[in-house]
């Protein structure tokens, strides 16, 4: 049968077995966590959803100009692109990484709209992307999302905030597990 441990400072949960099979060690367990926090790297993280959210943004803006419709859909892809990023590079457990990812998921679906946006305004008036982009009166951006704005955009965006931060944290493996679980006891 298998249990469910709280990880001490990390606010996950591990697999522990029962019914006579071994259960972790926790005194190994923060072991462990002591050297995934050594090898965390925010800024990293933050860098990588940085760049993720950006390119979610392009890709969502793409597709916007390739069908002629808002996805809001996208932005779900957003929010697991920014957590995947900065899980992979940042390689962190603590909630900071969890609140970048957030952040960075809901900056992306903002972007993602604006660069939308004005990829319509390009197509409709014939001038190109960049000259629109180039050319943009900053000041109008609350109006455009004013304008545009959906209450269904409300929860993609909750979606995507809520991936981002769901997938920005490492995650324990089996294998971390088995690993630690084969270490000698501290003494």
């Amino acid at each position: 049968m298998e249990a469910r441990e709280q990880v001490p400072g990390t606010g996950e949960t591990v697999a522990a077995t029962q019914a006579g099979q071994a259960t972790v060690d926790q005194a190994k367990v923060q072991e462990l966590i002591r050297e995934i926090r050594a090898g965390q790297n925010l800024t990293m993280g933050i860098v990588g959803g940085a760049v993720a959210a950006v390119v979610g943004a392009a890709v969502w803006a793409a597709v916007t100009v390739a069908t002629g419709v808002q996805i809001g859909w996208m932005a779900v892809g957003v929010g697991f692109l920014v957590g995947g990023a900065i899980r992979l590079l940042g390689k962190g457990i603590d909630k900071p990484f969890g609140y970048a990812g957030a952040a960075l998921s809901l900056f992306g679906c903002l972007l993602g709209n604006l660069l939308s946006i004005y990829a319509i305004l390009a197509q409709q008036e014939e001038l190109s992307f960049f000259f629109v982009l180039t050319h943009a009166n900053l000041s109008a951006i609350p109006e455009l999302f004013r304008v545009t704005f959906h209450p269904m955009d409300l929860l993609f965006y909750g979606i995507a905030i809520y991936e981002g931060y769901r997938f920005s944290f490492r995650r324990l493996t089996q294998a971390d597990l088995a690993r630690i679980s084969s270490r000698p006891a501290q003494s």
